[in-house]
């Protein structure tokens, strides 16, 4: 089968979107384009922010390319599906210009793993993947029948049909992904890096995916082919990067500079040496509540005090030249002592942020706290409430987002210009 992964061209203006805005490797497709070629397709993977493709020319590719199976994306990357765009305009967008062209459609990320009907509803799309996609899409290559399939989404007879819980893969045994030349050197971005300007391109890479760790050796294959294609600077996604010997030993010898998502309770004095030694230049810690209480309502499990993380804190960044510990706004916390407990860090050159407003994510805790199970208004519901509660967002965000349906308004004129055959373009 012909398949095609599509990275849309994303658009930002107005949106609460928390993550960061420069384009990063579609990780989840580059994870499915390695296993469905494993598994004998044909495939043409496409990103429309790395390569300044607009959503038109990209639907021109996919019409070209020939596809029996488009997949599309609902977020820039895996590194942001946990903070991803609430909004469905962007891929929207590519599937209106797409029309019926790219054979069947099937959309993966967060909207469809937790609002699998609202989100086919909105894009109309014929599938949802429901978790991590990559092996469901080679199920769906491989002509299986959808009811086989667990963990989707789909009409069946004008009917909802999902098909169990969201997937997890098994990830352990991912071969190693190859990007294309041009993509790396239009990778000029370093995410997350703060100790000196880029010189050279960057890339991102998955080690680990929720306590599962990649198999070595194709890990390794995957990081050296990106240094012989130019990389000066890579990024390691999971936002539980784990403590793992061998493999920090295996970047000493490499000596690339990067950067990591972690949890620094995970993190014994000895293995942070060891990361330091890696050439770690950048640590991005959820801390996320100065409370017992407050990292308890979050599942966070975490194993250590508030003023042991501080300390463990302070150690990491003897040894790492920028190290963060990511605050959220909790109820719980006593803003006199979050106060100090930041200015404690700061004297040691560690950056805690303001403490900002959690937005409640249809798939977080807090959501759940807050409303229940998610439903069909579960991003309306939750982005009208963030509006209305919150009068400062982050620093990214500098003008005020929009409500939800505006933002996914904004692109329906559309539909009335593409049925009659004509050409269209979203504002």
């Amino acid at each position: 089968m012909r398949v095609a992964l599509v990275n849309p061209c994303w658009r930002f203006d107005r949106s609460i979107y928390f993550g960061c805005r420069a384009p990063h490797l579609p990780l989840e497709l580059g994870c499915a384009k390695a296993l469905l070629e494993q598994a004998g397709h044909e495939t043409f993977l496409c990103d429309g922010n790395l390569l300044a493709r607009d959503n038109e020319a990209l639907a021109r590719d996919v019409k070209a390319f020939g596809a029996d199976l488009t997949v599309v994306t609902t977020a820039p990357s895996y590194l942001f599906w946990r903070c991803a765009p609430p909004e469905l305009r962007t891929p929207r967008a590519f599937l209106l210009a797409l029309g019926r062209d790219g054979g069947r459609t099937a959309v993966v990320g967060p909207h469809g793993s937790v609002t699998p009907e609202t989100t086919l509803a909105k894009l109309g799309a014929d599938v949802a993947i429901r978790g991590e996609c990559e092996e469901a899409v080679v199920e769906i290559a491989q002509g299986k029948r959808l009811g086989a399939i667990a963990g989707i989404a789909f009409r069946d007879e004008g009917a909802l049909r999902v098909t169990g819980a969201p997937r997890v893969t098994a990830f352990t045994d991912l071969p190693a992904l190859k990007w294309p030349d041009q993509w790396i050197a239009a990778h000029l971005h370093h995410h997350h890096r703060f100790d000196a300007a880029p010189d050279g391109p960057g890339a991102e890479v998955e080690a680990s995916r929720s306590y599962r760790c990649r198999d070595l050796s194709p890990l390794l294959h995957e990081i050296d082919r990106l240094i012989a294609q130019g990389a000066t600077y890579l990024y390691f996604i999971d936002e539980i990067f784990l403590p793992q010997k061998p493999f920090l030993e295996a970047l000493v010898a490499r000596k690339i500079p990067f950067g990591v998502q972690t949890r620094i309770d995970l993190w014994k004095p000895a293995m942070l040496d060891l990361l330091g030694e890696a050439r770690c230049v950048s640590i991005e810690a959820d801390v996320e509540s100065l409370t017992l209480e407050g990292r308890a309502a979050l599942d966070k499990n975490c194993r250590l005090s508030t003023d042991q993380l501080a300390d463990r804190l302070i150690y990491a960044r003897r040894r790492v030249p920028f190290v963060q510990a990511n605050l959220i706004l909790s109820p719980g916390d006593d803003a006199a002592f979050v106060a100090s407990w930041r200015e404690k860090l700061r004297a040691a050159k560690v950056w805690a942020n303001d403490p900002a407003p959690l937005y409640p994510y249809p798939s977080s805790p807090d959501y759940r706290r807050l409303w229940g199970e998610p439903d069909g208004e579960a991003w309306e519901r939750g982005h009208a409430w963030y509006l209305r509660e919150f009068a400062r967002f982050s620093d990214i965000q500098e003008d005020c987002p929009l409500p939800l349906p505006e933002l996914e308004a904004s692109c329906a004129h559309c539909l009335t210009t593409d049925a009659v055959g004509g050409a269209w373009r979203c504002p």
